[in-house]
């Protein structure tokens, strides 16, 4: 039978997902997952905090079995399960994981290895020293209680938190659409900041961080900058880098050995340490060839021994790229406020706590006033009933019960029951001489209580000064150093972090194949040898440009459209002598038809240097180096060309430079740069040189002092002539006769500026290779024919030519050689010394 009383009611079942779902996800924010702003604790932890201090396990008390605790955490006040409340225990009382441990731990409680802590049966409990703080005057009702989850018990909605809890140790969670992860501080630091902000409270940001330069992890480590830190005090949100701390240790057998002493905050030891042998066995980082775990009670040192002569720096890049000696720390400062989660700077942080510390004095003064008020009522009566105890005795006698004691005494003397009660508690000893001046005294300091405890409250300033002294004290039992230090900033590490510098040839063939070599692949010859093999190609192919550069330079790539892009020297892909390499459309966005025709190293960027160009019609431009700076991937627009010019030659000059041009046909001029002003770069070039019809510029020089001009012929002849032989004049003229362009040379391919110690590196169309050195060429004057560079086979052409400082490489080896024999004796004499000890 349908039951009247019953009501079915219809209801939308996106509405009702809807309400359900926010009354969840509020009940998670609120009741789990974020801590609050006042004492920088979740529910979890505060339970745990006030039942431990229900059982009486504070400080310097005996230790209880956690279990115990669980138990009645759980079943007073957390009902949410022995495993979530036991976690947070274990958390509270990790030194790893806390910069001030709430909970002292004895047993097993887990390790920075990751090692799980013991069953809570075998772990014993109590209040760490500093936990006592979060508690104090909590019986003062300086707080708000409430009912338990069964209605049988009630617990504090805060507590008192004499310490900045929330910044001193920080907080993580994960709500429902939002999370929270502060990070921990010094507490002698956040005092000076909360205090600097009590006698301030316009203080900025930036005049804070004098005091909390930043965060403070348990684990040390380094903080790389204060931009993110910066951020996250003046927004609530922010991303800091954390650097495991390592030092470079030389080893007897003379190898060397980074030891790392600090890793960054929650980054597990013993993963770590797999995590680097993971990266060695995979030949991901080389150079490594020990690796073991040298920690002990004494601290933390990690032991990575590198092969000899490996580089240090490299490798310690390596391992902050790949592995978590280097992590990022987001900060997002979340926290609950009335009730409501709220992104909150520093400056608020702090803000919430003072009023919430104002809050506790005021309550907690006027409880004390409340009490000494009462207590002198009590004492007014008791005066009055020593200084007329004869009558009280007769009233007390002649009455017939308490009651009418009371009633008598209070109509008598004019008491209040309180008063009244009290005297017929009395005790008879309260009559003697000494109890008697006891209570004028205790009465006397009562009223000197009452005045104070009101002046409190009507005096803001009092409060004020009575919590900075309050927070002094703090200072003074528990200040500690910093542990963490704060670096300049870390760039991101880049691949250039990881590569040694040495020097590359870098070729890019007719049909667009890249590549680079290291320089040591070639070997020196004598004027006129055959050369070795310097890339293979197809026969339709050769060589067109090849460079030197190092693998840490910019390479700016300039193409015939008047366009530039740029790349690092190691982002070309490196090959040997016989590979073609890859095809520059798959490392440059070019355009179809757009071929590259200048490459040029850029070390650094700067207002005191500039990009001079030459087309092939003669044109010049100069454009400052800065232009170049901020560079896209899709590229930038060099120079703007006339229909049918197209980019030929690029340098960098310094403004002081002279320019000498040549052509196919053997011409040749040279000006100073100082003709040509600086333009930006979307623009048109001036004259450079005035060209006959069907001719074009091949080169493009400037000079070094004492530096020769070498020209090089299709057919592998050429010549070098001072500079001096060709007169300076200003720039748009026809020039001079610089070689003749007779059937035996053919037409001029190349133009190099040179020095005696310099050496080239000749590149032919069918791919051959040959490397000479400037002083085998004797100078010859300006209108001759010159002599053979290379001996060419029949068919092939000279395509390409480029300089190497043969000198500067030379002193680099001399050196090198002069380190290894120097280490050599060293360890030598390390030696003997260990077998002289043993």
């Amino acid at each position: 039978m349908h039951d009247q009383r019953e009501r079915i009611v219809s209801i939308d079942i996106e509405d009702e997902m809807k309400n359900s779902y926010l009354d969840y996800a509020m009940s998670v924010i609120i009741g789990r997952a974020l801590p609050d702003v006042r004492d920088g604790l979740k529910p979890v932890h505060r339970r745990i905090i006030y039942t431990m201090n229900g059982l009486g396990v504070q400080y310097g008390k005996p230790f209880k079995k956690c279990a115990r605790i669980v138990g009645e955490c759980m079943g007073k006040y957390h009902p949410h399960g022995d495993t979530a409340i036991y976690d947070t225990l274990v958390r509270m009382a990790q030194d790893f994981s806390q910069r001030y441990t709430l909970v002292d731990g004895q047993g097993n409680f887990g390790s920075i290895d990751g090692d799980p802590p013991a069953a809570y049966r075998y772990t014993e409990a109590r209040m760490s020293k500093i936990a006592g703080e979060l508690l104090t005057d909590i019986d003062k009702e300086t707080v708000d209680f409430v009912p338990n989850f069964d209605g049988e018990e009630m617990e504090p909605t805060v507590l008192p938190a004499a310490i900045p809890n929330l910044l001193i140790n920080g907080s993580s969670g994960i709500a429902v659409g939002m999370a929270t992860n502060i990070p921990p501080h010094n507490i002698s630091e956040t005092v000076d900041a909360v205090i600097a902000y009590v006698d301030n409270p316009d203080i900025t940001v930036a005049e804070l961080m004098k005091f909390i330069p930043g965060p403070d992890f348990p684990t040390g480590s380094f903080i790389c900058g204060i931009s993110g830190i910066r951020q996250a005090y003046e927004t609530g949100r922010g991303k800091i880098v954390l650097r495991a701390k390592a030092y470079v240790e030389q080893q007897k057998n003379g190898k060397e050995a980074i030891i790392v002493t600090e890793i960054p905050y929650m980054v597990l030891k013993q993963r770590l340490i797999e995590q680097i042998a993971e990266l060695v066995r995979d030949k991901k980082i080389e150079g490594i060839t020990d690796l073991r775990d040298e920690s002990d009670r004494e601290g933390m040192r990690i032991y990575i021994e590198l092969r000899r002569g490996e580089n240090t720096n490299i490798v310690l890049n390596q391992l902050y790229k790949h592995t978590k000696m280097q992590t990022s720390f987001g900060i997002i400062m979340l926290a609950i406020v009335d009730g409501r989660p709220r992104y909150l700077p520093l400056l608020k942080i702090i803000h919430y706590y003072v009023e919430h510390r104002k809050d506790v004095v005021i309550r907690r003064s006027r409880y004390e006033l409340e009490k000494a008020e009462h207590r002198a009522h009590i004492v007014e009566g008791l005066r009055i009933a020593i200084d007329n105890i004869d009558a009280i005795i007769k009233i007390i006698r002649k009455s017939k019960d308490v009651d009418e004691a009371r009633v008598t005494l209070m109509e008598r003397f004019k008491l209040s029951i309180d008063q009244a009660n009290a005297i017929l508690d009395m005790r008879l000893q309260r009559l003697t001489a000494l109890e008697t001046e006891k209570l004028v005294e205790e009465y006397k300091e009562l009223i000197k209580k009452i005045e104070y405890f009101r002046a409190v409250l009507r005096n803001p300033k009092m409060v004020l000064k009575i919590i900075k002294d309050e927070l002094k004290e703090v200072k003074k039992n528990y200040a500690d150093p910093r542990k963490t230090e704060i670096v300049a900033e870390a760039e991101e590490l880049d691949i250039e972090d990881l590569i040694a510098e040495e020097n590359m040839v870098i070729t890019v063939s007719h049909q667009g194949y890249i590549k680079r070599i290291p320089t040591s692949t070639y070997r020196k010859q004598r004027r006129g040898g055959k050369g070795i093999t310097g890339m293979s190609t197809k026969e339709e192919d050769w060589v067109e440009h090849l460079f030197i550069g190092t693998t840490h330079n910019y390479i700016l790539f300039f193409t015939n459209k008047g366009k530039v892009y740029r790349l690092k020297v190691y982002d070309i892909p490196q090959g040997n002598r016989y590979s073609k390499g890859k095809a520059i459309i798959n490392l440059l966005p070019v355009e179809t038809g757009e071929l590259v025709t200048a490459m040029i190293p850029i070390a650094n960027y700067d207002d005191k240097h500039f990009i001079f160009m030459a087309t092939r019609m003669g044109t010049v431009k100069k454009v400052n180096l800065m232009e170049f700076e901020n560079m896209q991937k899709k590229g930038k627009i060099a120079i703007l060309l006339d229909e049918g010019d197209l980019l030929e030659c690029v340098s960098l000059t310094n403004g002081q430079n002279e320019i000498f041009m040549a052509s196919k046909s053997g011409m040749a001029t040279r000006f100073h740069e100082s003709d040509v002003r600086s333009v930006g770069r979307a623009t048109r070039g001036v004259i450079g040189m005035d060209l006959e019809k069907g001719d074009e510029i091949v080169g493009m020089e400037i000079f070094r002092e004492g530096a020769s001009i070498l020209t090089v012929c299709e057919n592998g002849y050429g010549k070098k002539t001072p500079v001096e032989e060709y007169r300076l004049i200003h720039r748009g003229g026809k020039g001079v006769i610089n070689i003749r362009t007779t059937e035996r040379n053919g037409q001029v391919i190349s133009i190099k500026e040179v020095m005696e110690d310099d050496e080239l590196i000749l590149m032919t169309q069918h791919g051959m290779v040959i490397r000479l050195t400037i002083s085998t060429l004797r100078d010859l004057s300006r209108a001759t024919q010159g002599v053979r560079l290379i001996k060419l086979e029949e068919g092939d052409k000279l395509t390409g030519v480029a300089r190497v400082c043969e000198e500067e490489e030379e002193e680099q080896e001399e050196i090198t050689q002069e380190t290894a024999i120097k280490d050599e004796e060293e360890a030598k004499t390390k030696t003997e010394e260990t077998k002289g000890e043993e």
